[in-house]
């Protein structure tokens, strides 16, 4: 019997019908697998309603100011210099808080604080950071053609209301183009009218006439781009057969200053023996005058003395005298019968009597 087309026709067709429903129904499952619910906003976020649009855009605003940082703090000490499309402005950013356009405008911050520039007679690199410069010793030549090194140390800062004018002329290398070709020019011209003999007597005249040049040399710039607070001789660095000479005079000048010095106190010396000697002698004179002095008055007092004991001893007091020595005798003689007595011739003094009672003084008495 042979088979209808029309069946299998209809058959292949239900299979693939049944075969698409359970695909679709496969398929319907593993939707339903995977079924993510629909974005909803917070719930203090939907009270907000069009506010919400609000708070988006100001978030969107901190955050780009911390991406792009449209802003600058400028420090004590320091300026900012705005840079618009190339251009400095004129009036510099003082310390604070200030806003630029990033893409357009650019800050770049300039120190103002006190500045060092040494020139040392040693090779050192280059500090900006610490607001030292180190450069090397000036060399030059002194008036004999001679080699001669000056170190010094320059003080100065830069002035903040022309910063911007001093940066758009001479850039952010501006010690280079001003400060050091001043320095070194001045030195070259002050130091090389000396010889290397007369740098270390004349150290102050030299070291006066060094900042005084580099002073109106710098105030004459237009705009007076810095402020020149100091310039200091350091040293002065001479040739060795130089510096062996002047040691030499040194030592010979303090050798004569020594021997100098021996004399005068040799002379003082000298000097000082001869007035105590002089003071010892006039001291000896006015001894022995006064000594001399003392024997005429006295010699004047005794001859006065016995002037008067003469014009006292009258005849009549004789001999009243006289008579008591023979009273006195009389005496003596009831007691030794050797007395004797001296009868003085004249009668100008009294008798003199002696009472003898040994026969050894009698013997003397009489010889």
């Amino acid at each position: 019997m042979p088979i209808d087309n029309d069946y299998f026709k209809n058959r292949q067709s239900g299979n693939g019908g049944g075969s698409n429903n359970g695909g679709n129904g496969g398929n319907g499952g593993g939707g339903g697998g995977n079924f993510q619910p629909p974005f909803e906003p917070p719930e203090f976020m939907k009270n907000l309603g069009k506010k919400a649009g609000i708070i988006y855009v100001v978030i969107a605003i901190v955050a780009a100011l911390f991406i792009f940082k449209p802003f600058v703090i400028v420090e004590s000490g320091q300026v900012g210099i705005k840079i618009t499309t190339g251009k400095y402005e004129e009036i510099p950013l003082t310390p604070g808080f200030h806003f630029f356009i990033p893409g357009f405008q650019k800050v770049i911050l300039i120190d103002t604080k006190v500045r060092l520039m040494n020139y040392k007679n040693i090779s050192e690199a280059t500090s900006f950071g610490s607001g030292i410069r180190l450069n090397p010793a000036i060399d030059i030549l002194d008036a004999r053609g001679l080699p001669v090194s000056i170190e010094l140390t320059v003080q100065y800062s830069l002035t903040a209301d022309g910063a911007p004018q001093t940066i758009a002329t001479y850039g952010l290398s501006w010690e280079d183009k001003i400060i050091n070709p001043v320095v070194r020019d001045i030195v070259r011209n002050v130091v090389g009218v000396y010889t290397a003999e007369e740098l270390p007597t004349k150290r102050n005249e030299i070291a006066v006439k060094i900042e005084d040049g580099v002073r109106a040399d710098i105030e004459a710039l237009v705009n007076s781009p810095v402020n020149l607070l100091s310039v200091q001789l350091r040293g002065i660095i001479l040739p060795n057969k130089i510096r062996e000479q002047i040691e030499r005079v040194q030592i010979a000048n303090q050798e004569a200053e020594r021997v100098k010095y021996e004399v005068a106190r040799a002379k003082q010396e000298a000097e000082k023996k001869a007035a105590l000697a002089i003071g010892n002698a006039q001291a000896i004179r006015i001894e022995a005058k006064g000594k001399a002095d003392a024997i005429t008055i006295e010699a004047k007092a005794q001859a006065a003395a016995n002037i008067a004991i003469a014009k006292s001893l009258t005849p009549n007091l004789l001999k009243l005298e006289q008579i008591q020595v023979q009273g006195k005798f009389n005496e003596a003689l009831k007691v030794n019968k050797d007395a004797k007595i001296f009868l003085t011739p004249g009668g100008s003094t009294p008798n003199i009597w002696v009472d003898t009672k040994s026969t050894a003084r009698d013997a003397s008495i009489n010889n």
